[in-house]
C-alpha cells in the first residue's frame, strides 16, 4: 500500500503498510474524514515523521491522542499551531523546562522546532474526531505506533524515550533499556503534574545523555 510519508520512514514501515490491519485502518480514517470533522488536517497525520526522519531521531516523546479542539492539533504530540492558547499539559511542560533549564516560556506552543532537531513527537493514535477524545482508539493506530517504537528501539542506539504517565509507560515496555535511556514520570496534566512531573528534570537529563553519546543537545 502506498502511504504518503517521509521516505526514510516509508522504507522502514512498508511491511506495516502492507498488513491487513493497516488497510482496514486506512479505510476507517478515509471514511471518518469524509463524514466528520477530524483532527489533525489530513495532510498533517504523519507530520511527526515528515518533520523528523528516521536517521535524525534522537528523542521520542509519547503522547496518547491528538487534541480534539478546532485549530489545535498539528500532528505532533503535545504541540499546537502558532497562535493557539496552550492546553494545560503543554503549559506545564513549558513550566518544567523553565524550572529545569532556566528558559523563558516560549511565544508559541508549536513544537515543530523540536521535531526539526530530532524529537519524534509521537501520539499513540494519530487521528481523532472533533470534540470526542479517544474516538479513534482501537482502530489500528496503536498497532502501527507500537511498530514504530519497536523499529526505533531495535534499529537505533542511544535514543532518549520520554514516557509521561502510565499509558505511555505501558506502551514503552517494548523499548530495549540496555541500548536507550528511558525517562519516566507522571503525566504533565494538571491532575498529575504535582505528583512528580514537576521537578523530573527530563529535559536536562535528555541533553546530558545525548552529549555523552556525542550528539547535539536539543534546544528545548
Amino acid at each position: 500500500m502506498d502511504v504518503k510519508i517521509e521516505d526514510s520512514w516509508k522504507g522502514k514501515l512498508q511491511t506495516e503498510f502492507d498488513k491487513p490491519y493497516f488497510q482496514q485502518l486506512t479505510n476507517f480514517v478515509k471514511g471518518a474524514y469524509t463524514n466528520n470533522t477530524i483532527y489533525p488536517p489530513g495532510k498533517l497525520i504523519f507530520n511527526a515523521f515528515d518533520r523528523c526522519t528516521f536517521d535524525n531521531v534522537k528523542v521520542v516523546i509519547l503522547g496518547q491522542d491528538p487534541y480534539h479542539g478546532p485549530g489545535q492539533a498539528n500532528g505532533l504530540c503535545f504541540s499546537v499551531n502558532d497562535g493557539v492558547q496552550y492546553p494545560p499539559s503543554l503549559q506545564n511542560i513549558f513550566k518544567e523546562i523553565a524550572q529545569d533549564l532556566g528558559k523563558p516560556i516560549p511565544d508559541t506552543g508549536n513544537l515543530e522546532r523540536w521535531a526539526d532537531q530530532g524529537v519524534l513527537l509521537l501520539n499513540a493514535t494519530l487521528t481523532v474526531e472533533a470534540h470526542k477524545a479517544g474516538s479513534h482508539q482501537k482502530k489500528g493506530w496503536e498497532e502501527f505506533t507500537d511498530a514504530v517504537i519497536k523499529k526505533v528501539s531495535d534499529e537505533k542506539e542511544g535514543v532518549v524515550f520520554i514516557l509521561w504517565g502510565s499509558y505511555a509507560q505501558k506502551k514503552g515496555a517494548i523499548i530495549d533499556t540496555k541500548k536507550h535511556l528511558v525517562l519516566k514520570s507522571p503525566h504533565p496534566s494538571p491532575l498529575s503534574a504535582h505528583r512528580g512531573f514537576f521537578g523530573n528534570g527530563h529535559f536536562s537529563k535528555a541533553n546530558e545523555y545525548l552529549q555523552q553519546q556525542g550528539k547535539e543537545p536539543i534546544e528545548w
